[in-house]
């Protein structure tokens, strides 16, 4: 089993702990990375995108001219793709993205996340982070002593000050460790876990 440091929210060490290999030392699946992210970033597609065909275009609801005898083609609307103004062929229309990823997969995937992350000295482990009022600037200067500008911050339990009071910082995100997902352990530099959370999650997946 890896063993890390423990840091407190002046940036000191204060300790180390023991990290459960069947989480946090498993082999990188780099193909099952690329398939967690895919999915998650389909999931969050809205699918809105939407135009008009020539059903959905107002008027064009006669023949322009009478079928024969004018010397002009035959048409039968002026809503028609070709005309100007008329409908778009094949146009988008509003749809659902979403697929699903089985859910062994989406484990293993979110497992090699979190092991890259240890194997590349990006996870850092927090005795607590708990602040005793809303206060922004105190939230940096945490971050500040880590050494972690773009990070993923894992919390457990009640921490609604911490939450606050970093919720407008530019390249951080707060989660609990319920909601911790392959996505956003990759997108961020530096994965900031409370030792609460990495309980948590042991206790959850290993």
């Amino acid at each position: 089993m890896a063993n890390v440091s423990v840091y407190n929210m002046s940036g000191s060490e204060v300790g180390t702990m023991e990290l459960n290999d069947k989480v946090f030392g498993v082999e990188v699946n780099e193909h099952l990375l690329h398939e967690a992210v895919v999915n998650t970033l389909a999931n969050r597609r809205q699918g809105t995108q939407a135009a008009k065909n020539r059903s959905a275009v107002s008027g064009g609801g006669r023949k322009p001219w009478r079928q024969k005898g004018t010397g002009h083609a035959r048409q039968g609307s002026i809503r028609a793709p070709q005309w100007k103004g008329g409908g778009v062929v094949f146009a988008p229309q509003p749809r659902d993205y979403s697929y699903k990823l089985n859910k062994k997969e989406k484990r293993a995937a979110l497992f090699s996340a979190l092991t890259s992350k240890v194997n590349d000295n990006n996870m850092i482990v927090l005795d607590e982070f708990k602040l005793d009022e809303i206060k922004t600037k105190k939230f940096v200067e945490v971050l500040k002593n880590l050494k972690a500008d773009k990070a993923l911050i894992v919390l457990d339990g009640d921490n609604a000050n911490v939450l606050l009071s970093g919720r407008n910082v530019a390249g951080t995100q707060i989660i609990g460790s319920a909601d911790l997902n392959t996505y956003d352990v990759l997108k961020y530099d530096k994965l900031i876990l409370t030792k609460a959370a990495v309980e948590r999650i042991e206790e959850v997946y290993a």
